[in-house]
């Protein structure tokens, strides 16, 4: 199975840092790309960190996955919601999915606690902060078995 894990970022996760720093904390993306390398190179794993505001792109790039990848890692963020297209792009994928969120989406608005993206998930993280990301991608060393 391929090393390679796609780490894939939703709507507004590109102002990681300076929106809703009480939810979502300080850290920025290049943050959180940074501490997943740090991780994925403990484990072995090369990682393609990606993120976008558009649900097309972030489909176009789990089918770019399917191709050479062994797992992904997904905060769908918003899209976690609304997005059935995710979640039937996510279920042509072969490997392990994992799905990650920042903030505990079950104490929040009643909206937010239904994923789609669960439904085809191996495992969730949720309510770790930031800290859910390298947590994700120390997880797919396990699944992919690069551990």
């Amino acid at each position: 199975m391929s090393s390679l894990v796609y780490i894939l970022n939703g709507p507004n996760l590109n102002l990681l840092g300076r929106r809703q720093p009480e939810i979502y904390g300080y850290d920025t993306m290049d943050d959180v790309e940074r501490n997943c390398r740090e991780v994925a190179g403990a484990f072995g794993l090369q990682i393609r960190f990606l993120q976008s505001n558009h649900e097309g792109e972030l489909i176009d790039w789990i089918h770019e996955a399917r191709e050479d990848a062994g797992g992904i890692v997904i905060n769908p963020a918003a899209f976690s919601h609304t997005a059935i297209a995710l979640l039937d792009a996510l279920n042509t994928f072969e490997g392990p999915v994992v799905e990650v969120h920042i903030s505990q989406i079950h104490k929040r608005e009643s909206f937010r606690h239904q994923s789609y993206v669960s439904l085809r998930a191996d495992a969730v993280m949720a309510g770790l902060g930031v800290n859910g990301y390298p947590l994700a991608v120390r997880h797919m060393g396990h699944l992919i078995g690069s551990v």
